[in-house]
């Protein structure tokens, strides 16, 4: 396994993981049966850490769909360098910082992480083509 699909598993569990506590809450708020029935205008509010967490997973969910191929597309090209590496390092770390600071409700610091993880995208992208 490359370094890069290294961090490619990590960021995929990650955001595969994230449903879980949001849905805890979820439980705790409405009961079992009222977490597992359809959405209705009438539900128990999550908390708020809840809710940011959910749109944190939204976003995860959001950018692999970015992340992953940009990984897989290098990986079949078979183009590795330091860079690539770095950047799909610090995309998990921002990833896991950009979860982290929203489910506490840190808007600056989420917008940063956010976009720090979208550099170490285009750094990715940028290398595809060998630009890096």
């Amino acid at each position: 396994m490359t370094r890069e699909l290294f961090w490619l598993t990590l960021t995929v569990i990650l955001t595969g993981l994230l449903w879980i506590p949001y849905t805890i809450n979820r439980c705790q708020i409405r009961g079992l049966g009222g977490a597992m029935a359809n959405p209705s205008r009438n539900d128990k509010p999550q908390s708020e850490w809840a809710n940011r967490m959910m749109f944190a997973h939204d976003n995860a969910v959001e950018n692999l769909v970015i992340f992953a191929p940009l990984v897989l597309i290098l990986n079949a090209i078979d183009y590795s360098t330091k860079w690539t590496v770095l950047a799909c390092a610090v995309y998990f770390w921002c990833r896991l910082g950009h979860l982290i600071v929203y489910t506490f409700g840190v808007p600056v610091l989420r917008t940063v992480l956010f976009t720090v993880g979208f550099i170490a995208q285009a750094v990715l992208a940028l290398a595809i083509f060998k630009i890096l």
